[in-house]
């Protein structure tokens, strides 16, 4: 073999070596997760390894890290750092930072993770709906103004006390994880006596008898809505198409099993979180029809609508796809 002939094959080989590494997908996946039993699709992931399985289905040998945080806010701060891939969380927050950064990262959504409702409860006998709260009163929630339970409660507001009137309740909302929140509320040493929450927190609560509900968020929005989803940035999605794909067959086949055994999955839900919950009301919150176990996303443009309205997000569309990636195009969205 001649001289050149040697150049010119170490050169393809070396090609072959720069291709194949600048194809290559990640080896290691960060997700993070929050508090609740939305979050019990990614759960059943974590704890049957069905995201490893469904990566070696696709060739890939992948370690997965799974990360806790406590509201939409840090999960975005992380996305933006690189320093997560998939980040969960309620809709607000993907559409903030949706709207944020579709001139630059494009950060969108992944997949639904349900629809649930959610509930604004108090210990105050004297809040009978929003229009009794006061100075007095202080509402926890998971993220001031921009966690879903904010921009829900802001939707009602709109309602009750007009254009103008949606920012009314803001003064009264305080940041607190889910577990602190009833902890403070119930404990009733603390200025929280109202907690905008999400199961199984709401249902908890709502067992003591000095709490009521004052709104339903199914109400608000006018039915079911999505509750939780899956965000990642366009960069990570576009380089990792074997990861995505296995990440929603994982995510799909832990939905087909939390339907078809709730009691399985709620013992695993609450063996994993520690949950002082007993497992059948656990089962009883799954088996909920108003919980719907589904990567759909459902009313995602009734609040991007309001988001345009208040100003909370500058970038519109009409169509659910845009704030979406491909994969679940083809699922009835709205």
């Amino acid at each position: 073999m001649r001289f050149p002939t040697l150049v010119a094959a170490a050169i393809a080989l070396l090609s072959v070596g720069f291709n194949g590494a600048a194809h290559a997908e990640v080896d290691t996946v960060r997700i993070a997760k929050q508090f609740g039993l939305g979050y019990l699709p990614l759960t059943m992931m974590e704890e049957e390894k069905l995201f490893e399985q469904q990566a070696k289905k696709q060739g890939l040998d992948i370690k997965v890290e799974w990360l806790r945080l406590s509201a939409g806010a840090p999960m975005n701060d992380a996305i933006l750092s690189g320093n997560l891939d998939f980040a969960s969380g309620g809709v607000g927050p993907l559409l903030t930072i949706w709207g944020k950064t579709q001139t630059n990262v494009m950060v969108k959504g992944v997949a639904a993770l349900n629809s649930m409702p959610l509930y604004l409860v108090t210990t105050n006998p004297n809040i009978k709906t929003i229009k009794d709260y006061t100075e007095k009163d202080k509402i926890a929630l998971p993220g001031v103004k921009t966690s879903i339970q904010a921009v829900t409660l802001q939707i009602a507001a709109e309602k009750v006390f007009g254009k103008g009137g949606e920012g009314k309740l803001d003064a009264f909302t305080v940041s607190m994880s889910h577990p602190d929140a009833l902890a403070s509320m119930l404990g009733g040493k603390s200025e929280i006596n109202s907690h905008f929450g999400s199961a199984p927190f709401q249902e908890m609560e709502l067992a003591d008898p000095r709490v009521h509900k004052v709104l339903d968020s199914y109400e608000v929005l006018g039915g079911p809505h999505t509750f939780n989803t899956v965000w990642a940035n366009s960069k990570f999605v576009n380089a990792n198409p074997k990861i995505v794909k296995a990440f929603l067959d994982a995510l799909e086949e832990s939905m087909t099993r939390i339907k078809a055994d709730p009691a399985t999955a709620a013992a695993l839900w609450v063996k994993a979180e520690n949950s002082k919950l007993p497992v059948a009301d656990a089962e009883k919150i799954i088996r909920n029809p108003q919980n719907e176990w589904t990567t759909t996303p459902k009313k995602i443009l009734t609040y991007l609508e309001y988001m345009n309205r208040a100003g909370l997000v500058s970038t519109k569309t009409n169509d659910w796809k845009d704030i979406f990636f491909s994969g679940i195009h083809g699922a009835p969205g709205s």
